[in-house]
């Protein structure tokens, strides 16, 4: 085992370049002058694809949790992997963020743009940070150079399975652990790669209990594990720099999922290694879904779900403010009792409890979420849904923008049937969905055929008759009292009179309000379009 002399050699032998000291560091990152009880939260998320909707969901609660304590959240990208980054991968993290309204006080703004004192956000611009700190921890004897090459770590995996041990790199399986300074000289000499591991001083027999804000009171076994913290690359592992940043930006709540639970005893220690305070942890179950016939629960899968990626919302025009209030609901049950309460307020005015959230994991239903919109969007006036589906097609359907922008009176008409009165309209899931409300207005590409229910012959006199009893200065109640006239004349059903006006004008079974519609489209085109249908039958 190597004496404190030749811990410190090593750690100038491996970082001679690194001349600031922990307490040169700590100096640029002040303590933070908050009311008591503020938290300061973080989202670091990777640029190695597309965000998550977990991501979504623990960006979420971060940020409400900041805000309503008058405290930060702060945006951080973890791009330390650079093998699986994404070209615009910090991109695709902010344009999934920002188009679902959750905003952070810190951090990252772009692929090069920051805000904020207690920066760099970005991981691989902090690298002598994570240098200075290592070098610390060599010195100290809690870390070390290790030389393994795959073939050896997967030799000593093969045997540990064969003994029937624990795998991975711990006590005397990890052979560079005690090795002498002039045997990793000699390795050195050679340009032999290497990573830094921790050099843990756990005991894996041993327990200690701690508290979680979302699962309460957990009891963990020490780590006992060697842990690789600096890569080969020189870029630091997440597990060594979360304490780094997080003890730097001063947060005091980390929230994020479940999936990281098991590795806090290794966090723990890393903690008290580098003589950092402990945060408080906030472990949040997955998001889950039901699958297959059996209804068994699985964790929301990127490969799998298309409603997994942000971006499927955000292209779609789901409202931003639907999304945000089912994952509330998700985070906390009582949303929902509170949104009732209190219609008109923010979702982001909601208080949120750690104590409230699922501890077994939320049910993510896309048809709840559906509904959650359609709810939404019922709570806006047609002039206004006018003006998102605008803003949101010239992006994403510059055919339907056009439209709008050519037709504006005409559409914001449509888009006003059945949006008054007791009974409103909840047609629109998305934004996606208006082009295909309009296209009834505009053009009738083909005609469901309804002859099965009523005759070809018993459909030409049904419009025959309507046309030469309409009047266009009644109102609803008028207009469907001459709809069950002619169904007495004719022996038949008012709503398969109305079936088949409802087919010669749109070409469907189903549409919004029959009377609206027609007042929309008005007499000379509703008369154009039964003429046309007469023709066809």
């Amino acid at each position: 085992m190597r004496t404190e002399e030749e811990n410190i050699k090593l750690a100038e032998l491996l970082y001679p370049n690194i001349k600031d000291s922990r307490e040169d560091i700590m100096k640029k990152y002040p303590k933070r002058e908050l009311e008591e009880g503020a938290m300061v939260t973080r989202f670091a998320p990777s640029p190695t694809g597309f965000l998550h909707m977990g991501g979504v969901y623990s960006s979420l609660v971060s940020t409400m949790m900041a805000k309503q304590t008058n405290g930060v959240s702060i945006l951080r990208i973890e791009d330390t992997d650079k093998g699986r980054e994404v070209e615009n991968g910090i991109s695709l993290i902010l344009g999934g963020l920002n188009g679902l309204g959750i905003h952070f006080i810190e951090g990252v703004t772009g692929e090069d743009t920051e805000a904020g004192e207690y920066g760099p956000y970005v991981q691989s611009r902090r690298l002598p940070i994570y240098h200075t700190f290592i070098k610390e921890m060599i010195a100290n004897g809690y870390a070390y150079p290790c030389f393994m090459t795959e073939k050896e770590l997967n030799d000593i995996r093969d045997k540990q399975l064969a003994l029937g041990v624990k795998t991975g790199c711990y006590g005397d399986w990890a052979k560079w652990r005690n090795a002498s300074l002039d045997e990793i000289k000699a390795m050195l000499d050679k340009g032999a790669p290497y990573v830094i591991r921790l050099r843990s001083t756990g005991d894996a027999n041993k327990t200690y209990d701690m508290v979680d804000l979302v699962k309460g009171k957990v009891t963990l076994r020490e780590n006992d594990m060697d842990a690789v913290l600096i890569k080969s690359d020189g870029f630091p592992v997440y597990h060594f720099a979360h304490p780094v940043d997080d003890t730097l930006m001063c947060v005091t709540h980390v929230v994020r999922g479940d999936e990281w639970f098991s590795s806090l005893p290794l966090h723990v220690e890393l903690f008290n290694k580098l003589g950092f305070e402990l945060p408080q942890y906030c472990h949040i179950a997955p998001l889950m879904k039901i699958d297959g016939d059996d209804n068994s629960k699985r964790k929301l899968s990127k490969r799998k779900d298309p409603e997994a990626d942000v971006q499927f919302y955000v292209k779609n025009g789901y409202p931003k403010e639907g999304v945000i209030e089912y994952l509330l609901n998700l985070a906390n049950s009582n949303f929902y009792d509170w949104r009732k309460a209190n219609p008109d307020a923010s979702p982001f005015d909601f208080i949120l409890r750690f104590e409230k959230f699922n501890k077994a994991g939320a049910l993510f239903d896309i048809v709840k979420l559906d509904n959650a919109c359609k709810d939404y969007w019922a709570t806006l006036s047609a002039e206004e849904i006018y003006d998102r589906v605008v803003e949101w097609s010239s992006t994403y359907d510059k055919e339907l923008n056009s439209l709008l922008l050519e037709n504006k009176d005409y559409c914001t008409a449509i888009l006003n049937i059945e949006r008054t009165g007791d009974k409103i309209r909840k047609d629109i899931v998305k934004l996606a969905d208006v082009k295909d409300l309009m296209s009834i207005f505009f053009d009738i590409s083909s005609y469901e055929d309804i002859s099965n229910r009523v005759s070809t012959d018993m459909q030409k006199n049904l419009l025959q008759e309507y046309i030469s009893t309409y009047d266009d200065s009644v109102d609803g109640v008028a207009w469907f009292d001459n709809v069950k006239n002619i169904a007495t004349k004719y022996n038949v059903s008012a709503g398969d009179v109305a079936m088949t006006i409802r087919v010669a004008i749109t070409g469907r079974t189903k549409s919004p309000d029959l009377y609206q519609v027609i007042h929309v489209l008005g007499k000379e085109e509703m008369f154009n379009r039964i003429s046309l249908y007469l023709k066809k039958l």
